[in-house]
């Protein structure tokens, strides 16, 4: 058993070539996924047709589409990178497919690697989708915004995929289902995302403020508003990334 081991090693692909293979696939699992469809595209579409036609972002942009369309870009990224893919892991980490995966070529490192690629790739697709139809809508992006938007969501993706590995890993998958889920909808209503925190009750701002969701909401709305870099919401973004993947690290259970 072991030479065969040593053998399939030997005769496996190139460690990048085998990490854009896991990615592709778990890309296209999570997009032929009805459910994870309906988390990616259709929610963040209703959530940005749902605050253009109410008036809780008014004075936030000269437009409600200009204040929308940033938050649920950002929603997109909490939908793929936590949710998502926190529920994926769990279940798969139930049935072994982690397991035996981490046994192969491709290695820990190397699925770890290729869910990030798929959160990337699934990210691209709902940037694709919620952004042409925000724009249909006469969403008008500060252009000296855009490349720190970019940045900002890959470091969103960061952080909320290292919190979906870190509750994946550490519970069981029925409490992952349920965490995740109600993660989404209190942090999307609650948490910042779509609604700045400047928004919500004077004794709650500095608790909303300190959330990933808030954070990557307001950076968000600060680059593709008015082409700001807000430094505080990029640096409590950061502290969540490096914690929540030292810990993810440091608790995932394989088995």
């Amino acid at each position: 058993m072991a030479e065969r081991l040593v053998q399939a090693r030997g005769n496996a692909a190139p460690q990048l070539t085998r990490i854009l293979r896991q990615g592709r696939y778990e890309a296209e699992a999570m997009l032929r996924n009805g459910e994870q469809l309906v988390l990616a595209v259709v929610l963040p579409l209703l959530a940005l047709f749902g605050l253009v036609f109410v008036d809780v972002l008014d004075g936030v942009a000269p437009q409600r589409i200009d204040a929308a369309a940033p938050g649920v870009l950002a929603l997109c990224v909490m939908s793929t990178a936590f949710t998502g893919q926190g529920i994926a892991t769990g279940f798969d980490r139930r049935y072994g497919v982690l397991r035996f995966l981490s046994t192969t070529p491709l290695g820990r490192a190397g699925l770890v690697f290729g869910k990030a690629l798929a959160v990337l790739a699934v990210l691209l697709v709902q940037l694709v989708v919620i952004g042409g139809a925000a724009l249909l809508m006469g969403w008008r992006p500060a252009p000296a915004g855009l490349a720190l938007a970019a940045a900002l969501l890959v470091l969103g993706a960061a952080a909320f995929t290292s919190l979906g590995l870190l509750i994946a890993g550490t519970v069981r998958p029925e409490a992952t289902l349920a965490i995740t889920n109600l993660a989404w909808v209190l942090l999307a209503a609650g948490g910042g995302l779509l609604i700045p925190a400047t928004s919500m009750p004077a004794a709650l701002q500095p608790v909303v403020q300190a959330l990933p969701s808030s954070a990557l909401g307001d950076a968000m709305r600060a680059a593709l508003i008015d082409g700001r870099f807000l430094g505080g919401a990029f640096l409590v973004l950061v502290v969540w990334t490096v914690l929540a993947g030292i810990a993810a690290t440091r608790w995932f259970k394989w088995n």
